[in-house]
């Protein structure tokens, strides 16, 4: 089956609903710096428009409410932790769509990626479904590519740039991670397909 990409960043956090097992490999061009490669798995969450932690971070940033489509949250953990990531560690997206393009906008951001502080950055959609994330920092400007390769696989580069040239490169390969009643339906599904293929052939 072909895969029809999102094409809108509310498209996008639906598609990526779910917990993915993150492959990461981290490229530091500061010697000093410490190895971040590694592997995580990543919970990302649906937020409407009116989940109170849209409206929060709305405030902070004086941002109309009604701008919004809605927006995300995202919460990390090392692969083998079994706990339940805590929610008060989690980032929380805003998308500010164009408009006049739903392809391109702005978002919010309650903690960066690069460095902890509120942020706002700007993204677009290529015809070929690839996101494009530009993000300023106080000290680093951040770049962010994704895509999917199919429904339950998908691919992220970033670059940090900061005033002195490139610091960090990292590429990281997700994969979806089905839940046991998923796998169980996906289990039965083939059974019974084996089963019928059985009876035919009697």
């Amino acid at each position: 089956m072909l895969l029809t990409p999102p094409m809108t960043m509310m498209d996008f956090f639906r598609k990526s609903e779910g917990i993915w097992f993150t492959q990461r490999t981290v490229h530091n061009f500061d010697a000093a710096a410490a190895d971040e490669s590694g592997e995580s798995n990543v919970t990302i969450d649906v937020l409407s428009m009116d989940d109170p932690r849209v409206l929060e971070v709305c405030q902070q940033q004086n941002v109309d409410p009604a701008l919004v489509s809605g927006g995300c949250s995202f919460m990390w953990q090392d692969n083998l932790d079994d706990a339940i990531p805590n929610q008060n560690y989690a980032a929380i997206l805003i998308d500010l769509p164009n408009p006049n393009n739903p392809k391109k906008g702005k978002f919010l951001r309650n903690r960066g990626y690069v460095e902890g502080i509120p942020v706002i950055g700007i993204y677009n959609f290529a015809d070929d479904g690839v996101l494009t994330i530009e993000t300023e920092y106080e000290t680093n400007q951040g770049q962010e590519r994704c895509w999917f390769i199919n429904d339950h696989f998908r691919v992220r580069v970033m670059t940090v740039q900061m005033s002195n040239g490139v610091k960090q490169m990292a590429y990281c390969s997700e994969r979806r991670c089905i839940s046991p009643s998923v796998l169980e339906e996906l289990l039965e599904h083939n059974r019974l397909r084996v089963s019928e293929a059985g009876a035919v052939s009697r």
